[in-house]
C-alpha cells in the first residue's frame, strides 16, 4: 500500500470516529467504544475492499456486510455516510424518533445495510446463509460479518463457523474486533473465548490475526481471504476499544454510553487535532 493510499484510509478512519462522536452524543446514548475500534475496518471496507454502488444501494451483484455486532452501529452509519449512502448530517440524527439511523442497523430503511442485526450471534448465521445463497444462485459476490469477541460467547456463533466450514464457504469473510472488552469488564474475565484462532481453525476456517489499526496488515489479510479456497477466512483483529479518545480508550464503561458535552468536545478536540495532523502529512 502507497503512503497516499495509506493516509487517505487513515483520515477516512478518522472522520469515521467524528461520526461516531456526533452521533452518540446527540442521541446520549449509543455504543462509542466498539465503533471506535472498528474505524480502520470500517474504512478499509468501504473504500477499499466492498464492491458497492451508493446509488444502487440493491444491485443484486454487490457484497454484502452484516454488522454481527449491531451495536455498533454508529461507525457503520459514519462509514455509509462518507461513502455516500446518505448525508453526513444524518448523523446527529441517531436514535431519534422517525429517523432511518436506528439504535442497530435497519434493512428495511438505512441505505447500504444488508442485514438487520442486534441480537449478537444472529448475524454471522445471516451472513452464512447469504454466502450459500450466493453459491447456489451463482452470484460473484463476496459476503464480509464483523462480529465482536464478546459475541464468540454465544453459542449460535459456533453453530454458524459450524455450517460455514461444512460448506467451505470460501466466498465469505469473518473479521473479529477483539479489543479484549464487553460491558461487563474483560472478555477473559466474564467468559474467556480464548484461543480465537485456533477454535476458528478447528470449525474448518481459515484464519490470520493482526494488528486491526495497520492497514499494510488488513490489506494482505483480505488479499490472503480472496486467494482462500475451499475454506470461509476469518481476520482476527486486535484492537484498543475507544481507539483515539484518549479518555475512552481500554474503557470497558465506554461499552454503551453517549458522551456529555464536555466529553463530546474534548474527544472532537483530540480528533480534529489528529485529523490536521494527517491533512498536513
Amino acid at each position: 500500500m502507497t503512503e497516499k493510499e495509506k493516509k487517505e484510509l487513515q483520515i477516512t478512519a478518522c472522520k469515521i470516529r467524528m461520526g461516531v462522536i456526533e452521533g452518540t452524543y446527540h442521541a446520549k446514548s449509543g455504543h462509542p467504544g466498539g465503533s471506535l475500534s472498528a474505524a480502520e475496518l470500517f474504512a478499509y471496507l468501504y473504500h477499499r475492499e466492498l464492491n458497492v454502488d451508493p446509488k444502487n444501494p440493491q444491485w443484486p451483484e454487490r457484497d454484502r456486510f452484516v454488522l454481527s455486532k449491531g451495536h455498533t452501529a454508529p461507525g457503520l452509519y459514519a462509514a455509509l455516510a462518507l461513502r455516500g449512502f446518505f448525508p453526513w448530517e444524518d448523523i446527529k440524527t441517531l436514535r431519534q424518533i422517525d429517523s432511518h439511523l436506528q439504535g442497530h442497523p435497519n434493512m428495511n430503511s438505512t441505505p447500504g445495510v444488508d442485514m438487520s442485526t442486534g441480537s449478537l450471534g444472529q448475524g454471522i448465521s445471516a451472513a452464512c446463509g447469504m454466502a450459500l445463497a450466493a453459491r447456489v444462485q451463482g452470484n460473484p459476490c463476496r459476503v464480509y460479518a464483523l462480529l465482536g469477541d464478546g459475541e464468540l460467547q454465544e453459542g449460535q456463533v459456533w453453530e454458524a463457523m459450524m455450517f460455514a466450514g461444512h460448506y467451505k464457504l470460501d466466498n465469505l469473510c469473518a473479521a473479529i474486533d477483539n479489543n479484549g472488552l464487553q460491558i461487563d469488564g474483560k472478555v477473559a474475565d466474564v467468559m474467556s473465548v480464548y484461543p480465537i484462532p485456533d477454535k476458528l481453525r478447528a470449525f474448518g476456517w481459515e484464519c490470520c490475526e493482526i494488528d486491526g489499526h495497520d492497514f499494510d496488515q488488513m490489506k494482505a489479510a483480505f488479499t490472503q481471504a480472496r486467494a482462500t479456497r475451499g475454506k470461509p477466512f476469518a481476520i482476527v483483529m486486535r484492537t484498543v476499544k475507544g481507539k483515539g479518545v484518549s479518555f475512552m480508550e481500554d474503557q470497558a464503561g465506554w461499552h454503551g454510553k453517549g458522551p456529555n458535552q464536555a466529553e463530546y468536545e474534548q474527544a472532537m478536540a483530540e480528533l480534529n487535532a489528529r485529523l490536521a495532523e494527517l491533512e498536513a502529512m
